[in-house]
């Protein structure tokens, strides 16, 4: 009894062991299905070189620098969000917060659920004196991020250390 019990044992051990190598091996073909086109022929779009300087230029503080690469940027690709949230943000950071939020505003005129633009006008918000509309975009995170997010974190936080008196900065 007790060798036909070891014997079933080994038996549905290796069956699962198979079943679990097939779906492990299914996992490349269950990738590329759903939500993307199969058609492998299509190359992805190139990066746009003037982005991909745009957001070096960000990455290294160079807000004025970034702000040409993205007017650039801009004019070929006038319906690109991501390209107006770093112009507000290249802006802000530059020291404008004033002029940065016509960049946010377009951004979220093309993209009304881009999360970036609603941590940013916030922040800029806020370096305006103007917390109660920073508390509107915080509220707009909040309906965004279901189980919450960076920039609904980042934003709360900007809030909490502007009422006590720490507002953002410009060049951060």
């Amino acid at each position: 009894m007790h060798h036909k019990l070891q014997s079933i044992r080994r038996v549905a051990a290796v069956a699962a062991f198979a079943a679990a190598l097939s779906a492990v091996a299914a996992l490349p073909a269950a990738a590329n299905m759903g939500g993307g086109s199969s058609d492998r022929s299509t190359p992805a779009k190139p990066a746009n070189p003037d982005f991909e300087n745009a957001k070096a230029a960000i990455a290294a503080k160079q807000y004025p620098n970034a702000i040409g690469w993205l007017q650039r940027v801009i004019a070929n690709e006038p319906n690109n969000p991501e390209a107006y949230n770093l112009m507000g943000f290249a802006t802000r950071k530059s020291g404008n917060p004033a002029a940065s939020l016509q960049y946010y505003q377009k951004a979220l005129s093309l993209d009304p659920k881009h999360l970036g633009a609603h941590e940013y006008i916030g922040e800029a918000y806020l370096m305006l004196d103007q917390p109660q509309r920073a508390d509107e975009h915080l509220a707009r995170l909040d309906q965004l991020c279901t189980f919450g997010c960076k920039e609904y974190r980042d934003l709360k936080a900007a809030i909490a250390n502007y009422k006590k008196g720490i507002r953002p900065q410009a060049n951060r």
